[in-house]
C-alpha cells in the first residue's frame, strides 16, 4: 500500500455531532464500511466512492445506522 493511497476524512458524527477523522485507504476501491463514533460508540455507516481510472477519492457519504446508503 503506497502513503498516497491514505486520506484524512474529517467530519462530524451524526449522532452526537462530536468531530472525528479517519482514516480511508483508497487502494481498497469503492466499498462501504461501518466505524463506531469514538465519543458516543454509535455505528457510522460509510460510503466511499474511488475513482476508477485515477485511483483517487471521489467522494464520502456518512450516514446513521438507520440510513439507507
Amino acid at each position: 500500500m503506497q502513503d498516497d493511497a491514505l486520506v484524512n476524512y474529517d467530519f462530524h458524527c451524526p449522532y452526537c455531532d462530536s468531530p472525528l477523522t479517519f482514516l480511508i485507504d483508497t487502494s481498497q476501491g469503492s466499498h462501504d464500511t461501518w466505524e463506531d463514533c469514538h465519543q458516543c460508540c454509535a455505528p457510522i455507516q460509510l460510503q466511499i466512492i474511488v475513482s476508477p481510472m485515477t485511483g483517487a477519492l471521489d467522494s464520502i457519504v456518512a450516514g446513521r445506522d438507520d440510513d439507507v446508503l
